[in-house]
């Protein structure tokens, strides 16, 4: 599996999870359609890394996700 499959599965795990915001579940899908976008993947990377920014700031989230929101960035990253 790659890193980029790894990473939308985890997303896709957080839009299936009941207890994520509506305003996050949003964004978490922005990102999964810009990593599936057929750009560079270091564009398609960094927009993703800046709008996990905005959702880890987000006071609404549970500290599970935040810590997955964390670990993808930590994977796209190593990417780029």
């Amino acid at each position: 599996m790659s890193e980029l499959e790894e990473i939308t599965e985890i997303l896709q795990e957080l839009l299936d999870d009941t207890t994520v915001p509506k305003n996050v579940k949003t964004k978490i899908q922005q990102i999964i359609d810009s990593l599936n976008q057929k750009t560079e993947l270091s564009l398609r990377v960094n927009k993703a890394l800046s709008l996990l920014d905005e959702i880890s700031d987000d006071n609404n989230i549970q500290p599970y996700t935040r810590t997955q929101i964390w670990n993808v960035a930590s994977i796209l990253e190593s990417i780029n």
